[in-house]
Formats: structure tokens, sequence, C-alpha cells
């Protein structure tokens, strides 16, 4: 008889041999990893939006943000509970047989609730996506930071993390014929 996964607690992995439990591990994985997809879903149909966000360690929270209006902003008002994901792709792993072709990957799947913010906590959280992809550049000195004023024409929101999930395969140096996407093994 098949698992009922939906039964099973959001963040619990079919492949416990790759699920990866450190938070340290997890924690440097959100901190560089470039974009993130966030899914919500608005009566049934579900969405998925790729964006630029940033990881609040001290607060366990994400921020990132997206147009004042449009189905993210209609679809978090609606239905708070969210999922956020980040990957990374590593080499591909050939085999003499097709189906056991396989990839090298790393990835964290966040399930917690969105809210939209607005005032000091959506200039902070601003600021602390300029932080992550501009790292080079001082606000003050080389910019000047979104006002509050300016902040009434985007969306920024907080999410809260209810639970976490590692993941991550990773072979031998050595396989053999593995090579990055791009590439010609």
């Amino acid at each position: 008889m098949p698992k009922d996964y939906s039964a099973l607690p959001a963040n619990q992995l079919r492949r416990i041999d790759r699920a990866v439990h450190e938070d340290a591990w997890i924690i440097d994985m959100l901190h560089r990893a470039p974009v993130a997809t966030l899914a919500t879903v608005y009566e049934g149909q579900p969405f998925i939006n790729t964006n630029l966000f940033v990881y609040e360690e001290d607060m366990h929270i994400v921020y990132m943000h997206t147009a004042r209006s449009g189905r993210t902003r209609n679809n978090v008002n609606e239905e708070e509970r969210v999922c956020l994901s980040v990957f990374e792709m590593g080499r591909l792993l050939p085999d003499k047989i097709a189906l056991e072709f396989s990839v090298e990957y790393a990835g964290v799947n966040i399930f917690g609730r969105a809210a939209v913010i607005d005032g000091e906590e959506s200039q902070h959280a601003l600021q602390l996506l300029c932080d992550k992809y501009f790292p080079h550049l001082k606000p003050g000195i080389d910019y000047r930071p979104a006002n509050l004023l300016e902040l009434k024409r985007t969306s920024v929101y907080r999410i809260a993390i209810d639970s976490w999930s590692g993941k991550q395969k990773q072979v031998d140096a050595d396989f053999p014929g593995a090579f990055f996407y791009g590439q010609r093994g």
C-alpha cells in the first residue's frame, strides 16, 4: 500500500537518506542562494513567483518584495500559508542506463506564513535586501536608502517560518563522466 504523504508533516522528506538536519547547513544555504521561488495559492489555483529574498537570521524570517499589486499580493492577502524554495544544481551524473542518470543538488524548502508589511519594518527589509545583493555599496554614501513614501510603490513581505527541510545529493568527486550543465561530458 502506498504511503499517504498528505498525512505526514510538510517538511518530512521521502528520501530520508538525503535529508539534511543541521540548521547551520540550511541557514548557510539561505544566505548564499541568489533567488527563491515562492508558492502561493488562490481558490485552489497554485502560483509560483521567483524573487530575490533575504533570510533574517536573528528573527528567523524571510523578507522579499514584489509589485504593489499582482498575483502574489492578492494570493497572500487571501491565504497566508506559503512555501519558499531555494536550490543549487551540482554536476550531472551520466550512466550506461538512461533511468540511472542523476544530478547532484542541494535545496531548502520553507513552510510558513506570509504577511504584507509596511512602515519601518518594510524599510528595514528592503535595506537587508540591498545589503545582500549590493554588499559593496553603502547606504548614505553610494546611494540614498528608500524612504517611507517610496515604499508605497512596492509590497514587502515577512515570511514567518513554521518549519523547513534541507535536502542534498552529493557523490564522490571522481564520479565517472560527471560534468556541469552547459559543459560537454
